[in-house]
Order: structure tokens, then C-alpha cells, then sequence
């Protein structure tokens, strides 16, 4: 992806191209930040994508209602692997995508879970990114780390590149979008919406 369609990526979040620059060195991992996150068994049968926005309430909903009896009834069973992939709506949702991307593999998903939890407090805060930061202390993410991972260019730009490609390969135009195999799930659905899905291509 060129820079010039990042570029308008960028301004469709209401972010500034002239991120401001940190006087500290930036210790992010880019591969090791980029790579799929994925809860369950790798070798699960199903994969269910989840594209959401950090700031995105519906997705909260999802995360508090129906998530963790899909874990219970599929994920944890090793029926289904569930993959994150951001598509945050705006600037504050793009850095805590880049913080939580920082955390060890092992913390992504109790912290994206915290920040979905959390999300009515920090997202509203007078200091947004500070609350952001406080938050991601609870999972190891030191100040330092966290303001080198939430202005690395290189890091929100490949999550703009996860966006843009849930548009361009899943047509996501909201969030919560869920692709479930052959299948696709829009919104804040209740648990019975997903076994619809996953029942049947379970086999």
C-alpha cells in the first residue's frame, strides 16, 4: 500500500499526517506487533475475524454480552479461533490498537478486553491517551513503551493497512463485522446469532 493511500487513511480518522515525533528511541517489535492475533486453538476447524474499534460501544456490547459464551461454547473447546484485526474509527481508537499490539502475545486479549471493558471511561476522558496509558500499565506496557508504540508511523500505518483490507476483502463498512467462515455477522448480535453461523460449518 502506497503512502498516499495511507495517507488518506489518516485523515478519515481525524489524524494529523504530521504525527508529532518523541525525542526516545522507539523499541517497537514491527513484525512481532503485526503479526495475527489469535485466541484458541490454532488448528481449530473455524476461524471467526473479528474487525473492531477500540471506541466503537457496540463492539464493547459484543465484548461483555455474547464473546465470552462463544469462548465458552467454541473457542475454548477448540471448535473455533477467534483473530482480532483492527478497524478503529478514530485516532484514539488507532493508539490503543498500537499499545494493545505492544502488549506480550499473552496479555493482547485480557488487555483488549480491559480496554472494551473500560472503554465509556477512557474513551471520555479530558486526557484520552493518559487513560489509554494507565491502563495499558495494568499489562506490563510502561509509559515509555506506550507513547513509542501509539506514535510509531510504522505501526499505525500497518494498522490502517488492516483496515483498509477488511474493506477491501470483506466489504466491512461498520463495526462490529464478524466473518465466520462463509459467513458474515454485523453488530452487537446475541449469542444465538453466532451459533447460527458456526453450527453449521462446524460439520
Amino acid at each position: 500500500m502506497d503512502r498516499r493511500t495511507l495517507n488518506i487513511g489518516l485523515l478519515a480518522l481525524g489524524v494529523s499526517i504530521a504525527l508529532p515525533r518523541f525525542a526516545w528511541a522507539s523499541t517497537v517489535d514491527h513484525a512481532a506487533a503485526l503479526r495475527p492475533r489469535v485466541e484458541g486453538d490454532p488448528n481449530a476447524k473455524l476461524t471467526m475475524i473479528e474487525y473492531s474499534s477500540l471506541t466503537c460501544p457496540h463492539c464493547a456490547t459484543f465484548h461483555e454480552g455474547a464473546l465470552p459464551q462463544i469462548r465458552e461454547t467454541y473457542i475454548r473447546t477448540g471448535k473455533l479461533k477467534l483473530e482480532m484485526r483492527d478497524f478503529p474509527l478514530d485516532q484514539y481508537a488507532l493508539r490503543a490498537a498500537a499499545m494493545a499490539r505492544c502488549a506480550p502475545e499473552n496479555r493482547y486479549f485480557p488487555l483488549i478486553d480491559m480496554l472494551f471493558k473500560q472503554q465509556a471511561s477512557w474513551s471520555r476522558d479530558p486526557d484520552p491517551i493518559g487513560a489509554i496509558k494507565r491502563i495499558g500499565r495494568l499489562a506490563g506496557i510502561g509509559a515509555e513503551q506506550a507513547d513509542a508504540c501509539m506514535t510509531d508511523q510504522k505501526l499505525l500505518d500497518g494498522i490502517l493497512e488492516i483496515r483498509l483490507g477488511g474493506q477491501k476483502d470483506h466489504d466491512v463498512s461498520s463495526t462490529p463485522t464478524f466473518v465466520i467462515g462463509d459467513r458474515k455477522v454485523v453488530g452487537a448480535q446475541p449469542f444465538e446469532a453466532f451459533r447460527d453461523a458456526i453450527e453449521p460449518q462446524l460439520g
